[in-house]
């Protein structure tokens, strides 16, 4: 099972409570450095390929000059090179998600819905909600005064949608790559477990693969 969540959706409370629900592994925003652990990657390259709001080709290429370097001097990387190498580094954390896929899980952002869209028996679900009210819930999950949650909001929510436009050309908000949208501002948590393992049981008892877009 893959989720998809906004900034304030309470992404990183559900997921961990559907997983305990199904009885399976709950994986979030860590799936970079687990990738990078299994690859050999250098953690640091790989983490900024995640979907977080640092991520950009200046701190790719930083992240991998913190890497040792044999010889003397300093490498600068080229746009083209540090593409090549974003694009090999995405490659491990999207084998990590199909490897997990496999095993039965759930998997938290960075494009599951998309790189797993073909496996017939995952779900792929979307935690949303009005601006405001995601604003207002991060305020009470986080411990946060309004102005730094708005800004968290806005930052966050352009650096999730930016990462699967960038990696894979889609609109991460369209509701053709889920299975299940819920407003979890308007939903209590709980109940939101209890609609996402209900889909999710059904998806395995009535496998079918999800038709390509």
């Amino acid at each position: 099972m893959t989720i998809a969540a906004l900034y304030g959706a309470g992404g990183s409370v559900i997921g961990p409570r559907v997983a305990a629900d199904l009885g399976v592994e709950f994986v979030g925003r860590e799936i970079p450095a687990l990738a990078a652990r299994r690859s050999g990657e250098p953690p640091e390259a790989v983490a900024e390929v995640g979907e977080g709001p640092h991520r950009n080709a200046e701190r790719l290429t930083a992240g991998l000059g913190r890497a040792p370097i044999i010889g003397a001097g300093v490498t600068r990387f080229s746009d083209e090179a540090a593409e090549a190498t974003e694009r090999r580094l995405r490659s491990r954390i999207e084998d990590f998600l199909a490897d997990a896929a496999t095993r039965g899980g759930v998997l938290l952002g960075h494009g599951g819905m998309v790189v797993l869209r073909s496996v017939p028996w995952a779900l792929h679900v979307l935690l949303t909600g009005p601006r405001q009210e995601r604003v207002r819930q991060a305020m009470t999950l986080q411990g946060l005064d309004r102005r730094a949650a708005e800004e968290l909001q806005r930052v966050e929510d352009r650096a999730r949608i930016g990462y699967v436009r960038r990696a894979y050309g889609a609109d991460g908000l369209d509701p053709c790559w889920y299975h299940l949208v819920l407003d979890s501002t308007a939903l209590d948590f709980d109940d939101c477990v209890k609609q996402i393992a209900a889909a999710a049981h059904a998806r395995v008892v009535h496998p079918r693969p999800s038709p390509p877009i």
